[in-house]
């Protein structure tokens, strides 16, 4: 062998070993990471809640006024009755030519007022049935969607809303929230 090359072995040899040796030292002197936290503290829990509303039909009997179909809807029997009867007593007053202007004077009249009295008493025929009416109403409830979780880890707070409760403590996986444990609220 070489004397060049044995001692270009032993240099390097040294200058590795050193190096080793400084690397080392180096790493003594320098502090060690913080340790990772392996739960975040719960600082405050509130329930999540939300309105749902419910619709229903609600049903009930009730009483309503019909009016009846009159049986003579163009009241020819009340307009001839009175027709009738003031004629008669047109025909009772004056004399002569007068009489007969009179006695058309008071059919007329008595046409128009039969006329009158029966349409009022045929709005008076009236009957009553029963008849269901229904509406729809909501009801509208509060149901739980979850729960609103301030939490700590070291010095950094969050919050997140979890589905259920966490209790005191929330674990971390490197410390951190691990991706499922709930949605980030802001």
């Amino acid at each position: 062998m070489n004397g060049t090359w044995v001692g270009g072995l032993i240099i390097g040899i040294v200058i590795a070993t050193a190096g080793g040796a400084i690397a080392g030292y180096r790493m003594l002197d320098e502090p060690a990471a913080p340790p990772m936290p392996e739960f975040a503290e719960v600082l405050n829990v509130v329930p999540a809640t939300a309105d749902v509303s419910t619709e229903r039909e609600v049903c009930e009997d009730v009483e309503v006024t019909n009016q009846e179909a009159p049986r003579d809807k163009h009241r020819v029997i009340g307009t001839v009755s009175g027709a009738v009867i003031g004629g008669v007593l047109g025909n009772q007053v004056g004399g002569g030519s007068g009489k007969k202007l009179a006695t058309v004077a008071g059919a007329v009249a008595g046409g128009y007022a039969g006329n009158k009295l029966q349409q009022r008493a045929q709005s008076d025929d009236t009957y009553t049935t029963v008849e269901q009416h229904c509406e729809t109403v909501a009801d509208v409830t509060q149901t739980l969607i979850g729960y609103d979780v301030t939490y700590r880890i070291g010095e950094e707070e969050g919050r997140i809303r979890m589905d259920h409760n966490p209790g005191e403590q929330i674990p971390l996986i490197d410390g951190q929230l691990a991706p499922e444990v709930g949605q980030p609220l802001s």
